[in-house]
């Protein structure tokens, strides 16, 4: 049977690869780069280079164009749902055409595959059309989250706290719904909503020579990180980040 690795690699810096993530890179025959354009090149560029360094010859690297996805719609959960679909028709393509069986094949997915991220639920949709068989097996890696905390030198939990993840979208929609809140991509910088009653760890693209971290309460750095963010994406093209709410205590405790 046909076997696929999906193998996070880190959220930006080359040693953020584990071990697993080494010797499952080696034991690949098939890269699949999933290409988003020539804006975000570099996120491709760092995938080519642990390749290079980690992968056995002789392997081959197969790219693909990641589609287009309608970030305008008004009817979010649908216009996930058809970006995904269509997703779907690639990867299949791409499992079908370009991987024999006995071979493996590998996805490098940026941060760790079971957060914030669409392939394994675009390749289940795969395995659900019944039109190729596979087997699959994650490698985790160093999350974005992780990333953050450990840059920030906090804990991602309190004591006696839950923590949420979630969305800039649903911050705003609902506020913060806990006392921790770890908010992943927010083009609007929703924080700036949450009153003055949080400190935020914020940082944007982790792991990489670009990084940029602020941290401090919401009221004293919120409009510093949103010029930081608008200055970064206007000269990159692009930004990935994310970030940390914490309730801060009462005054006079």
């Amino acid at each position: 049977m046909k076997r696929l690795l999906i193998i996070g690699i880190g959220a930006g810096d080359p040693d953020h690869l584990t071990l697993q993530a080494v010797k499952a890179i080696a034991a690949t025959d098939v890269f699949f780069l999933i290409d988003k354009g020539s804006v975000k090149h570099e996120l491709v560029r760092l995938r080519l280079d642990l390749v290079a360094e980690h992968g056995r010859l002789p392997y081959r690297i197969v790219e693909a164009r990641d589609p287009e996805r309608d970030r305008t719609a008004a009817a979010y959960a649908e216009a996930v749902a058809d970006w995904r679909a269509r997703r779907a028709e690639v990867y299949e393509r791409l499992v079908a055409e370009e991987l024999t069986d006995g071979q493996t094949g590998a996805f490098l997915v940026w941060g760790d595959p079971g957060l914030y991220d669409s392939t394994l639920g675009v390749l289940e949709e795969v395995l659900r059309r019944g039109r190729v068989a596979f087997d699959y097996e994650v490698i985790p890696g160093i999350s974005s989250v992780s990333a953050l905390t450990a840059r920030h030198r906090t804990s991602l939990t309190s004591v006696a706290r839950p923590v949420h993840i979630t969305t800039g979208r649903r911050l705003a929609e609902e506020g913060p719904t806990a006392d921790d809140v770890v908010v992943m991509l927010d083009a609007h910088c929703a924080f700036t909503g949450v009153g003055s009653g949080f400190h935020i760890y914020w940082g944007a693209y982790l792991g990489t020579p670009d990084e940029i971290l602020v941290s401090g309460p919401v009221a004293e750095v919120g409009e510093r990180i949103r010029e930081l963010r608008a200055e970064a994406r206007e000269r990159k093209g692009w930004i990935m980040d994310t970030y940390l709410l914490r309730r801060l205590p009462p005054a006079g405790r």
